[in-house]
């Protein structure tokens, strides 16, 4: 009730057009989770739907439908910061189209309790989508049953797919090679490499892209780093190349090893830049606030939840084939922690 005793009107799809200053088109792209619209405008968009309280009745559109309004997540980590920036657009494209979404975790990557939970997932109606950056996200997209409305969230392929696979991925193989070409044209000999794990095959798509960069300048080829996925597997791996004083360019397969590359350097008494240049991948919120501010390839990991709830949700709504979608260009973001090697800086 308002203070004149009138219960207020909700909120319209005209009036949320008014709100953000676009047409009430527009409004219906960003509540349907099309990825044609600009960020800026559909950040503007959904801050007039919050601020409107602005909502589709969506029992009333499944009852319309006969569908169910719901999507489940299935993915092995919650906390990495890929992971949960993915997450956090699906959440955001599926609210705005009035969608549900669910998360199951995938704690194991046995074949019996990946089975197990996509078959929870399958039994809540809707559709899937898998987050397969991991052995149990790919057992997990392998798993489910035909006929289910899925769309993976996968590592770049090592070739392009087929147009039945329904998969979102960014190009990780080019964002590394520019990344390592940027060391290289910095002037240092060669650029060292603390690898993440790959999901599918021995060597990952960012592991490629910087060997493909070392050899299309001739450049030594050193034996990459296994550092896993956390700060602390970089710190191991920095200890390690910090005793050789020929390595004077590291590339982190992702901001955290990067973190842990840091401090090895650190406490070994290697300076960066002034000995060492590093550069991470994904540009975390952290990564503009190290000492130094760290340079790394930015990685729109919330427009890719997007993009996969786009493309299920159109399969969903029957409006669109299912297909592979290339999500966004990766961005080299260079900043305090990369410059020349000591005999030329």
């Amino acid at each position: 009730m308002n203070v004149t005793g009138h219960t207020r009107r909700p909120a319209s799809i005209r009036d949320v057009a008014t709100a953000a200053g676009v047409s009430y088109q527009t409004v219906s792209r960003v509540i349907n989770g099309h990825p044609s619209v600009r960020p800026d405008t559909r950040d503007r968009v959904l801050a007039a739907i919050d601020e409107l309280g602005f909502r589709r009745n969506a029992t009333a559109l499944a009852l319309a439908s006969g569908r169910s309004r719901a999507v489940t997540v299935l993915t092995a980590n919650t906390t990495h910061y890929g992971y949960a920036s993915i997450l956090r657009g699906v959440e955001e494209a599926a609210r705005a189209a009035s969608y549900a979404v669910g998360i199951g975790v995938l704690e194991s990557a046995d074949e019996a309790a990946v089975a197990a939970q996509v078959q929870r997932a399958a039994d809540t109606g809707g559709g899937l989508i898998v987050i397969a950056y991991d052995p149990a996200g790919v057992r997990a997209l392998g798993a489910v049953p035909a006929g289910l409305p899925v769309v993976g969230v996968v590592e770049t392929p090592a070739s392009p797919p087929g147009g039945d696979r329904p998969w979102v991925w960014t190009d990780d193989r080019e964002a590394a090679y520019e990344a390592t070409r940027h060391l290289l044209s910095l002037g240092h000999e060669t650029v060292h490499y603390v690898a993440i794990p790959s999901s599918t095959r021995r060597t990952g798509a960012r592991t490629a892209g910087w060997r493909q960069a070392l050899r299309d300048t001739g450049t030594s080829e050193p034996r990459p780093v296994q550092g896993g996925w956390g700060p602390e597997g970089g710190y191991a791996a920095g200890l390690e190349l910090a005793r050789d004083p020929a390595v004077t360019a590291i590339l982190c397969g992702n901001d955290d090893l990067a973190l842990g590359v840091l401090r090895a350097l650190h406490e070994c008494g290697r300076a960066v830049p002034g000995e060492v240049s590093v550069a991470g991948f994904d540009d975390a919120p952290h990564s503009a606030y190290l000492t130094p501010s760290l340079t790394t390839v930015r990685l729109d990991f919330t427009g890719l939840g997007r993009a996969a709830f786009a493309l299920l949700h159109g399969v969903l709504e029957e409006a669109a084939q299912m297909g592979p979608h290339p999500v966004s260009v990766p961005e080299l973001v260079v900043r305090e922690s990369s410059g020349p090697p000591p005999a030329t800086a």
